[in-house]
């Protein structure tokens, strides 16, 4: 099977570090333009540098959290490209701690940054793709939407919120060639993942690599994910292949979710 997405463009949030960076360079292989999204201007200024392919590659460094903001730079660039046609929506996670503990405000924060913002971006996005009759829209969530991750109240929440939202839109905008679908990352290498086993050693008064062995032992393939591995996962929904491919939780987790 021969995937190319030459002619398309991806707006990929998210893109200057782990899954959403790996997300970019693997569609930028498959000659799509791509524009990465991201906080840090001289980050993403040497990113889009490295791109592969032969697509016409651009960024945008702002913070997502600003709205207003972000509507009008994306309709901006929808006055370059005229049309985006794949959107990853990939924002880092809340910290973790009990539910009970949580704050209105890391439930507030949390619901805008992911709910509020994909569905921003997907209302900007839709009418093009409308008109080219395609449009992906791929959401990186978590396995947690199978199966709750304890420690982890506010990102279980809105993880649920996300994954309905998402289920909602694809019944809407199917019959315009537009498949929306999620994947749901178990353990990949990346600063968050990083961070958790920290937070997790510190409590458990145990080091960072026996939590990584631990963690590592509950996956039946037996190790973390690479960034690349999730991301060859939305190259192919983002493709043509994938296009009888709508409104599901896709699990890109090495086995280790324990439902169906």
């Amino acid at each position: 099977m021969t995937i190319s997405l030459l002619g398309r463009t991806a707006l990929v949030c998210g893109s200057s570090k782990g899954i959403g960076k790996a997300s970019a360079f693997e569609l930028a292989k498959l000659d799509a333009n791509i524009i990465l999204l991201a906080r840090s201007e001289s980050e993403l200024k040497s990113l889009v540098k490295e791109l592969p392919g032969q697509g016409k590659h651009s960024f945008l460094a702002i913070d997502i959290s600003e709205r207003e903001k972000l509507k009008i730079s994306v309709q901006q660039l929808l006055s370059t490209y005229n049309k985006i046609h794949i959107l990853v929506n990939n924002t880092g996670g809340p910290k973790g701690g009990l539910i009970t503990e949580a704050t209105e405000d890391e439930f507030l924060q949390t619901f805008q940054n992911h709910v509020l913002v994909s569905s921003l971006l997907a209302n900007l996005l839709l009418s093009g793709m409308k008109e080219d009759n395609y449009g992906r829209i791929i959401n990186i969530i978590s396995t947690s939407v199978k199966i709750p991750l304890a420690n982890l109240g506010v990102s279980n929440t809105i993880r649920g919120a996300m994954a309905s939202w998402a289920k909602t839109l694809s019944n809407e905008v199917a019959r315009f060639g537009i498949t929306v679908n999620n994947i749901l990352p178990g353990y990949t290498d990346t600063e968050r993942l990083d961070v958790l086993m920290s937070n997790a050693a510190q409590k458990q008064n145990k080091t960072k690599e026996q939590i990584r062995a631990e963690w590592e032992k509950s996956v039946p393939i037996g190790r973390f994910a690479r960034p690349e591995e999730i991301a060859s996962a939305v190259a192919f929904l983002a493709s043509p292949s994938a296009s009888y491919i709508n409104g599901i939780n896709l699990p890109v987790d090495g086995g280790r979710t324990g439902s169906l």
